[in-house]
């Protein structure tokens, strides 16, 4: 009998029911924000059509490694572009605040990325590093677009406290900072509370497709323990640099 390297049976049930939990997301949002509920059904839209493509680009590019590069560049702009819309106050990403947030987002996964594949922890394979970079761009992503959001927000509720410091002397970005850095940390609660839960409420993706594809529990650990430190370190460089670049009014 073919062994079976699934978590879940491919078919017509599962296409249901993914269908009915989408609707039930959708329903239970409406119920909350008309809004939020149609941003649910866009987000389940676009995650079937670009999951469709991400299969049939990644059977052409992965075996390239400088398919592989671009690949990894675009998803870096993408990723870029999707936390500068979350953290312009004008909920849109100008190409200019694209750019910036690529600091956040894409530099320190970058150089992680070539470092590990310099000194050959990553081999140099598209099969390796689009999905190394993939997961570190994501936690970058959502950190700085959490950390970009909640420092505006601070930064409009709490207006008169800026303008205090400011006539105490301190510098615009001084004032700034003393507002945003607190609550700018949040962002990285989910990260740490992944970390520290792993293994013991979580069994992480990482772990169980390495297992499924044949690996040892004790090999699918340790590449597991890696994704998440390195989440770790790239989610604090995102929130270190977004919270500087909004108190300079950068982003």
């Amino acid at each position: 009998m073919k062994a079976d390297h699934t978590v879940v049976h491919l078919g017509p049930a599962l296409a249901v029911s993914i269908a009915v939990l989408a609707v039930i997301a959708i329903a239970v949002n409406r119920y909350n924000d008309r809004a939020l509920a149609a941003a649910t059904a866009r987000a389940a839209i676009r995650a079937v059509c670009q999951l469709a493509a991400l299969a049939a680009v990644l059977a052409l590019v992965i075996h390239a490694l400088w398919a592989s590069a671009v690949f990894v560049v675009v998803m870096a702009i993408t990723a870029a572009a999707t936390s500068a819309g979350r953290v312009s106050a004008a909920h849109r990403a100008s190409v200019r605040k694209t750019i910036r947030c690529l600091v956040p987002v894409a530099a320190s996964t970058i150089l992680i990325v070539v470092t590990l594949v310099a000194v050959g922890v990553l081999p140099a394979t598209g099969i390796a590093i689009i999905p190394t970079a993939g997961i570190m761009f994501g936690g970058a992503m959502n950190t700085t677009s959490i950390a970009g959001k909640r420092a505006h927000d601070e930064l409009r509720t709490r207006r008169g406290e800026v303008e205090a410091a400011l006539s105490l002397g301190f510098s615009s970005r001084d004032a700034r900072l003393e507002i945003i850095r607190p609550t700018a940390a949040t962002a990285l609660i989910p990260g740490l509370d992944q970390t520290r839960s792993v293994g013991l409420v979580t069994i992480p993706g990482a772990f169980v497709g390495m297992v499924l594809g044949g690996a040892s529990t004790t090999a699918a650990a340790i590449m597991q323990l890696f994704v998440l430190i390195s989440l770790l370190a790239v989610s604090a460089v995102a929130a270190l640099v977004t919270v500087e670049m909004v108190s300079r009014d950068l982003v």
